[in-house]
């Protein structure tokens, strides 16, 4: 069983430390950019990266006198450099390094929710592999509709988990943009060729067209994006509820030794960890409208949006992540009891093979309408009845047995006819 959740990696991208040193290393590469052209001293750049440093402690301290947390980092970094720490920042404006040190953070974040998008791959492909011939009934409206398997439907799980593996593979290239181009964008106090210099040891290319920030609509994607992982996930936390009602339990949550599911009743085994992750698909959906609201900035720029992305950025990335965990850990343990779906198949003696009988009896020579007016009637009868059987009643029936043989009404109700073709599926998904 895969370990349990316990502190992300991803929750170290996010803490106050990481977020300084990515600042530092945007100060840094602009340094070095600035020195390979000639405008500052290259032994400078060599003392500042040799000294540089900070105390989130001490910055927040500062902070606290000036309220301006780049000026704050900024005075501390130079505590440690000394006179050389003149050549920092040189023709900035802070949202140079903010919005360019952001994307550096939301780039590794991705990488880290990559990593676990291809766990969570893995494991639905193997349990869709285990249970490729596992037959069950499919349901549309809630509703008895005809047999599939549970490998396929896992495979439509892998399908939509393929296509957000596609989907932030280009949202990585999309968000790893920078921009050092000074006050409104315009780089009247630095040369464009030093953004170019800089982005390019940072990893990310220049905005096309930046303002003193780099627009909002980027960001809305990036969350955007997640919330769309997140509403798969919650789409297979939903199912699995749904699969381990009572009444129907035909899969279940790994249940751990000690686990308890009641204070007040012991016989309860809940399904908790998908109820979780449908609430929490519900706080990266929120998300995704609050960032929708940062790309309306006033002019060249404003700050309405700092407030929003310091709570809402970690908080999207670090619980996609946690939700990424869970659901894989759910899918590897999931207890599947094929003996139960089997029963579902077949209550009211198998009403959902009505179509094979209807088709057969056109086939025969009966017309649609009255095809479908004797299946109805035998299938509603034993829908309403306890211990109705309709393929009882079809065999019993004349207007059917004056058509089809006894092995022909048998051939109705053999579920491999549905699942001839499901082969097609697992070979486009290579499963």
């Amino acid at each position: 069983m895969i370990e349990r959740y316990t502190l992300p990696e991803m929750g170290n991208l996010w803490n106050e430390n990481y977020k300084l040193q990515t600042w530092l290393q945007v100060e840094i590469a602009v340094c070095e950019a600035q020195a390979e052209l000639g405008y500052i001293p290259s032994e400078a750049v060599a003392e500042i990266k040799s000294k540089a440093n900070f105390d989130p402690q001490r910055v927040l301290e500062i902070e606290a006198e000036v309220r301006h947390d780049m000026i704050a980092f900024l005075t501390n970094v130079n505590e440690y450099v000394g006179d050389a720490g003149r050549y920092i920042h040189l023709g900035l404006t802070s949202s140079d390094v903010l919005d360019t040190a952001l994307a550096l953070q939301l780039v590794a974040s991705l990488d880290v929710l990559l990593l676990r998008l291809e766990d969570l791959i893995q494991a639905i492909r193997h349990k869709a592999r285990e249970h490729r011939y596992t037959v069950m009934i499919g349901r549309s409206h809630g509703i008895h509709a005809e047999p599939i398997t549970f490998g396929f439907k896992l495979a439509g799980w892998l399908a939509e988990v393929l296509r957000h593996q596609e989907r932030l593979q280009i949202l990585r290239k999309t968000i790893a943009v920078g921009k050092i181009s000074g006050a409104v964008g315009t780089y009247a106090n630095i040369e464009p060729r030093v953004e170019a210099i800089a982005c390019q040891k940072l990893g990310l290319k220049p905005d096309t067209a930046s303002t003193q920030v780099i627009s909002r609509d980027i960001h809305a994607d990036y969350v955007q994006q997640l919330a769309l992982v997140a509403a798969s996930i919650e789409r297979f936390a939903v199912e699995i509820r749904n699969l381990q009602k009572t009444d129907v339990l035909e899969v279940e949550e790994f249940f751990a030794k000690g686990q308890k599911g009641s204070s007040a009743m012991p016989h309860k085994r809940n399904p908790i960890r998908s109820e979780r992750l449908t609430g929490m698909a519900r706080l990266v959906r929120s998300h995704a409208g609050a960032v929708l609201e940062n790309v309306a900035l006033w002019h060249e720029r404003d700050i309405s949006h700092s407030s929003v992305e310091r709570v809402v950025l970690p908080d999207a990335c670090i619980l996609t992540h946690f939700m990424l965990h869970e659901i894989t850990d759910l899918v590897t343990n999931l207890l599947v009891y094929p003996q139960n779906m089997e029963r579902n198949l077949n209550c009211y003696g198998g009403v959902v093979f009505s179509q094979r009988v209807l088709l057969t009896l056109i086939d025969k020579g009966l017309n649609r309408e009255e095809a479908y007016a004797i299946v109805q009637q035998n299938a509603h009868t034993a829908w309403n009845q306890p211990e109705g059987n309709f393929r009882d009643l079809i065999s019993k029936d004349p207007r059917v047995t004056q058509k089809l043989s006894s092995a022909e009404i048998e051939t109705c109700f053999d579920p491999q006819q549905h699942l001839k073709h499901l082969d097609q599926v697992y070979q486009r998904l290579g499963i």
